[in-house]
């Protein structure tokens, strides 16, 4: 074969390896090979928030992206999918399991109670009866706000089973007219029912998986759709879990900032110091001061705060107010002469009470 032929060849079997290993589902993720569950999940609500088509509609690519990334999470989340994949490419699984017949989009943001505006969640053709909504608070730690955490909730909660025989169903109300001679009618309301097959509540243990996303706020609330207490001829409620944040030992938060306090030495605060504090995720804050620092003195450190809910990019500020802890001991004549030396401070002997017009 011709050396031009053999190039040809060569670039003909690529294309094809290519379009039988389909997508890189891992590479749409932007997740390593390896990547754990819940960094797939992590990964996918990201990047799901930012290429929402709703959210891009200057973007022609957002649909078809936003697809992908549906395709790739279907197929990551899953173990026994994942591992075909992994065998042998988005071919196999598409043969093997009829892949692409869920809607993951639906189920994963129907879980986690997140919507956009715009997608197929139009009103209904007519009112249906729905169970109440069940609200628990879930109380987490500053820690968990900061960095993210995945928790799993266990639901115990009665769900409907057939039983025997039939029950009146549907029940409302109609008008019905009634002659009651030449010209003459009479307009009643009455209850009309259907009848339909029995059911009854059986109690049922769901795992629900729920994800604290860093940069939540106190008292967000998120929804499991149907999650709540049924309704024997309707739709069930929902499970709202509300947040609530633990107060921390050693931050306030206060919107996307955080404050501390933190108390020096005289001999610190008069000749500087260097200190780390301890932040959320267990990374030291570097502080360092060459110059007197007075009680009630407050610096700020950028980007050392919370991260934003809405832009994870955007960080707070942390403000660090110091105290001084004064010596307890007294000082002897010797010392204090030798303090005045080094202070060289006159008394200033200032009285001010806030009084005016004295």
């Amino acid at each position: 074969m011709a050396p031009g032929w053999t190039c040809v060849a060569a670039l003909l079997i690529i294309l094809v390896i290519s379009c039988e290993a389909g997508r890189d589902f891992y590479k749409i993720l932007g997740v390593p090979r390896d990547a754990s569950v819940n960094q797939i999940k992590k990964a996918y609500r990201r990047l799901a928030k930012e290429y929402h088509p709703d959210k891009n509609k200057d973007d022609p690519h957002a649909e078809d992206k936003f697809k992908d990334l549906g395709a790739a999470y279907e197929v990551l989340v899953d173990d026994e999918k994942r591992q075909k994949y992994d065998r042998c490419g988005e071919e196999c699984v598409a043969k093997e399991d009829g892949f692409g017949g869920m809607d993951p989009f639906a189920s994963f943001f129907g879980d986690f109670g997140f919507g956009f505006g715009g997608g197929g969640g139009g009103g209904r053709e007519r009112e249906v009866p729905r169970g109440g909504d069940v609200t628990m608070d879930m109380h987490v730690t500053l820690e968990e706000l900061y960095v993210g955490n995945f928790v799993e909730m266990v639901r115990n909660k009665p769900v409907m089973r057939a039983a025997s025989g039939t029950r009146r169903c549907n029940c409302r109300q109609e008008m019905v007219t009634r002659q009651l001679g030449p010209g003459r009618f009479q307009m009643t309301q009455q209850q009309v029912c259907d009848e339909c097959p029995n059911v009854k509540l059986v109690n049922e243990e769901r795992t629900l998986e729920f994800e604290i996303e860093p940069g939540m706020v106190d008292g967000q609330e998120h929804r499991f759709v149907g999650e709540g207490e049924p309704h024997i001829d309707g739709d069930p409620g929902d499970l709202i879990i509300r947040i609530k944040t633990q107060p921390h030992l050693r931050f306030e938060r206060r919107g996307d900032d955080l404050y501390t306090n933190v108390t020096l030495s005289l001999q610190e605060a008069l000749l500087g110091f260097q200190l780390d504090i301890p932040h959320l995720d267990n990374h030291n804050v570097h502080i360092v001061r060459e110059k007197p620092t007075w009680p009630g003195a407050r610096i700020r450190k950028k980007g050392e705060g919370m991260p934003n809910y809405d832009n994870n990019n955007l960080v707070g500020t942390l403000y660090i107010t110091f105290d001084v802890e004064f010596p307890k001991s007294e000082f002897t004549p010797e010392e204090r002469e030798e303090l005045k030396k080094i202070l060289k401070q006159e008394s200033i002997g200032k009285v001010y009470n806030g009084l005016r017009g004295y």
